[in-house]
C-alpha cells in the first residue's frame, strides 16, 4: 500500500474497543460514554480485515484500545491473529496499561506475541491514582513482572507531563534498566476534551534528554522499530530510550502506518478526521469494494498533523481511546 505521497504503508494500528478500565487524565473525561457493543467489528471480522491488509502489505500489527485486554474473549482473537505470523506478517504486537497482564501474559506469548509496550507514566502510588483516576499501580507492576517472566519484552511508554511526572523520568529510565527494558518517552497529544490543562502540561522532550544527560550517557542508536520513536542508547546501562515529539520534533515524513477504531473506521492520520468506513463494506462481504476504500484512504492521507503546543483547546473532539491509541 502506497499513499499518495509516496510511503509505503505496512504497519496499522487496529483498536479491538474504545473502553478503557483506566482515566488516565491526558487523555479521556472521568464519565467518557463508550460504544455499544454492536457497533464493533466482531472477531471474524477484524480476523478478515487482518488477513486483508496483510495480503496488501501490512507487515506488522499492534493492537490497541482503549485498552484492548479488556475486551471479552480478546486472546481468542489474539490467537487468530497469531496465525499469520509467518505468512506475510512479521509482527503481532499490542499496547497495554498492564492492569490484565498477570491474567494473560501466557497466552498472549503463546499466540506469537514477542514484543509489547506498556504505558506507565510513574512509580509513584499515590500520584499513579491521580493520573489514572484508579489505584492500579500494584496490579500493573505484576502483569509487568508476569509479561517478563513469559518472555515477552517489553518497552514502557511514559507521557511527560510539566509538573506532574518531570521530576521522575530519570528514576524510571534506571527502573526499566534494571529489568532490562527499554523506556519511551511521548509528548501529549490533543485529542478530545480532558482534564488536564494540556498548555500548561506540555513538556519537550528536548527538555526531558538535557535532564536524562545530566544522569545518563545518552547515544544516537540505530535501532529502528516500525513506530516514531527515535532511539539512543543508554551507555551506561545497556538499554535504549525512544523519544516521540509529534509536537517539537515533526516526524510525519516517515509515516508508514493507518489506524484502524474498533468500529472499522481507517482514520489516515491522528491528527486529522480524514477516514473510510469498512464495517458495512466487510459484512456487505464486498472485497473490491474494500480495496477501492482502503486506496480512497491513502490516496488522500495528509501528509502531517497540524498540532500545535501553543493552543489550549483540543486539535480534534475525538478521543485517543476513538482512534485507537
Amino acid at each position: 500500500m502506497i499513499d499518495g505521497h509516496g510511503r509505503t504503508i505496512d504497519y496499522v494500528r487496529l483498536s479491538v474497543t474504545d473502553r478503557c478500565n483506566l482515566r488516565c487524565t491526558y487523555c479521556m473525561a472521568e464519565d467518557m460514554v463508550f460504544l455499544p457493543r454492536r457497533d464493533l467489528l466482531d472477531f471474524e471480522e477484524i480476523e478478515l480485515l487482518a488477513r486483508h491488509l496483510v495480503r496488501r502489505g501490512v507487515r506488522r500489527i499492534r493492537l490497541t484500545g482503549g485498552e484492548p485486554l479488556v475486551r471479552k474473549g480478546v486472546l481468542d482473537l489474539v490467537a487468530r491473529l497469531g496465525c499469520l505470523l509467518g505468512d506475510g506478517l512479521e509482527e503481532l504486537t499490542l499496547t497495554t496499561n498492564g492492569t490484565l497482564l498477570a491474567e494473560m501474559s501466557g497466552q498472549l506469548h503463546a499466540a506469537g506475541v514477542r514484543r509489547i509496550n506498556v504505558s506507565l507514566d510513574t512509580l509513584d502510588r499515590q500520584r499513579f491514582a491521580q493520573l489514572t483516576r484508579r489505584d492500579e499501580l500494584g496490579r500493573v507492576l505484576q502483569g509487568i513482572d508476569a509479561a517478563r517472566d513469559a518472555g515477552i519484552a517489553i518497552r514502557i511508554n511514559a507521557v511527560a507531563i510539566r509538573g506532574v511526572n518531570d521530576d521522575e523520568l530519570p528514576d524510571l529510565l534506571a527502573w526499566c534498566a534494571d529489568r532490562g527494558m527499554d523506556l519511551g518517552l511521548i509528548e501529549g497529544m490533543p485529542l478530545g476534551d480532558v482534564a488536564l490543562d494540556r498548555q500548561a502540561a506540555h513538556l519537550p522532550l528536548s527538555e526531558v534528554r538535557t535532564q536524562l544527560e545530566k544522569r545518563f550517557t545518552l547515544v544516537p542508536s540505530l535501532h529502528r522499530t516500525a513506530g516514531p520513536a527515535r532511539y539512543y542508547d543508554v551507555a551506561d546501562t545497556g538499554t535504549r530510550v525512544g523519544f516521540i515529539t509529534p509536537l517539537s520534533d515533526n516526524f510525519c515524513s516517515a509515516c508508514n502506518r493507518i489506524r484502524i477504531a474498533a468500529t472499522g473506521t481507517v482514520y489516515g492520520c491522528l491528527g486529522h478526521d480524514q477516514k473510510v468506513e469498512l464495517r458495512d463494506i466487510i459484512r456487505a462481504g464486498g472485497e473490491t469494494e474494500l480495496d477501492a476504500a482502503l486506496d480512497r484512504l491513502l490516496a488522500g492521507k495528509p501528509l502531517r498533523h497540524d498540532f500545535n503546543a501553543e493552543r489550549s483547546e483540543p486539535a480534534l473532539s475525538r478521543h485517543m481511546s476513538v482512534t485507537g491509541g
